[in-house]
């Protein structure tokens, strides 16, 4: 029986939130489980990860394998990263307080990374929401400029039509057809 660290869909239709779970192989999607391990929400900006990091080590450690967006999420986690030191760890490189030094300052640079990315995607909404107001802004504006455009060569033609004095219609004497009779 082999057994993989997957996604178990949840949620609403269009809506999707995941658990993170400890799965046999053969097991249905959304079936049964052996262990959750956290949750993943995708709709997030970051997507917001929940993942127990002892107990996801602790089966990557015992031959669980990821799917690929598992591996995704663990290596975001740094959860890869920390099986990576702690096989130092036992291939004698290093001690454990050196792993627990690396994989603090990993840390550290990683949230730092996340902040920055959060605060990026905020600035770029924020930046198209202003673009939008000024975007609908002018295009009021020009309305109003065609509006006022047009009101303006309307009383403009008003004006002419008042200042030219109408042209006065002569007419014509009418014309009598006699005709003439001529004697015989």
């Amino acid at each position: 029986m082999s057994v993989k660290i997957r996604l178990q869909r949840h949620g609403s239709k269009k809506r999707p939130f995941y658990f993170i779970v400890v799965a046999n192989s053969t097991s249905p999607r959304d079936g049964k489980f052996i262990e959750k391990l956290g949750t993943y929400n995708p709709l997030t900006v970051p997507a917001t990860i929940r993942l127990d990091r002892e107990r996801s080590l602790h089966w990557l450690n015992n031959g669980a394998q990821p799917t690929n967006t598992c591996r995704r999420i663990l290596s975001f986690k740094g959860v890869l990263f920390l099986k990576h030191l702690y096989r130092g760890v036992a291939l004698g490189l290093f001690d454990e307080k050196a792993v627990q030094e690396k994989f603090e300052k990993w840390n550290a640079e990683h949230e730092q990374v996340v902040v920055a990315r959060e605060q990026a995607h905020l600035k770029h909404k924020a930046d198209k929401r202003t673009a939008a107001v000024v975007e609908s802004v002018k295009l009021v504006e020009a309305k109003n400029a065609a509006k006022e455009a047009a009101s303006l060569a309307a009383a403009a033609e008003a004006e002419t039509a008042e200042e030219a004095p109408a042209e006065e219609v002569v007419e014509a004497p009418a014309e009598t057809n006699e005709t003439t009779e001529t004697a015989e």
